[in-house]
């Protein structure tokens, strides 16, 4: 990840008005848009879909953040929104003329910014996206399915399993670490449903070096067990594929493939939004 990427966006625009300050104005109000329009993408789901019993952390992490992928394809256009808080901003600050070259007096366009973005579901996906042609390639399972099976696990990546010692395990699958395990291991306290009752438990992942190594063990897991010979043969079907892995006993959780599907439909619309 480079510097830029890093950087805080708030310091961003700091740096950005003592250069240029017409352009901060400009990108203030952009992020100012971007953030009416997800309130408003916001508004407009909760106003036409209901809440579902299956929903969980990870299915709703990930409409969020395909709301605001929208969002920001719809921030930003001519003549929109943007354009106008621009206006109004390089009025009160006397900028209105192109040749203005001195910052605003106070910081009142870096002070309203937003201290952080959100992660972005398509840099998960495409982050992961070769690793699991890869796997594809091994086992047949769509490479689009694992990525969607590898977000629901880690919630498209910020609840990734850690070690000891803080650091990133890499395992992207939630799979974990049996007799046969000779590879280092992570120690978590993750929730299981016993008899139709969750519980706490303290439970070991296997870790891994990156997160190529947690595709390739996952593919050689579907490939090579007989319990998931059943997923891999209907692995085409998503409802099928999300099925098999709740019967072959993939998770705990009775809604397991539900959950999964709508991952799955999730992971697809943001793709077909990359394209």
């Amino acid at each position: 990840m480079t510097a830029s990427l890093r950087a805080d966006p708030l310091q961003n625009l700091r740096s950005m008005a003592a250069r240029d300050p017409k352009a901060a104005i400009k990108e203030a109000a952009k992020q100012f848009e971007g953030l009416f329009m997800q309130e408003l993408m916001k508004s407009m789901r909760q106003a036409t879909m209901s809440s579902g019993l299956l929903d969980n952390e990870g299915t709703q992490m990930g409409t969020e953040l395909l709301d605001t992928e929208f969002a920001g394809k719809m921030t930003g256009l001519k003549g929109g929104l943007s354009e106008a808080i621009a206006r109004q901003l390089e009025r009160q600050t006397g900028l209105t003329r192109e040749s203005a070259t001195s910052p605003p007096a106070n910081n009142t366009v870096t002070q309203r910014t937003p201290l952080r973005s959100p992660a972005s579901a398509s840099e998960f996906v495409a982050r992961h996206t070769e690793a699991a042609q890869r796997a594809e390639r091994q086992t047949g399972i769509p490479a689009t399915f694992m990525v969607a099976q590898a977000a629901h696990e880690t919630g498209w990546g910020r609840k990734e399993i850690r070690m000891a010692d803080g650091s990133n395990s890499f395992n992207l699958f939630g799979v974990k670490a049996g007799a046969d395990w000779k590879g280092p291991v992570a120690r978590v306290t993750t929730t299981e449903v016993v008899d139709g009752q969750p519980r706490k438990l303290v439970q070991a992942f296997r870790a891994y070096s990156s997160y190529d190594e947690s595709f390739a063990d996952y593919a050689k897991l579907m490939r090579t067990s007989p319990r998931y010979r059943e997923v891999v043969a209907q692995a085409a079907d998503a409802r099928l594929f999300a099925q098999g892995l709740q019967r072959a006993g993939y998770a705990t959780d009775p809604a397991y493939a539900d959950k999964l599907g709508r991952v799955i439909n999730t992971t697809l619309r943001l793709q077909r939004s990359m394209a």
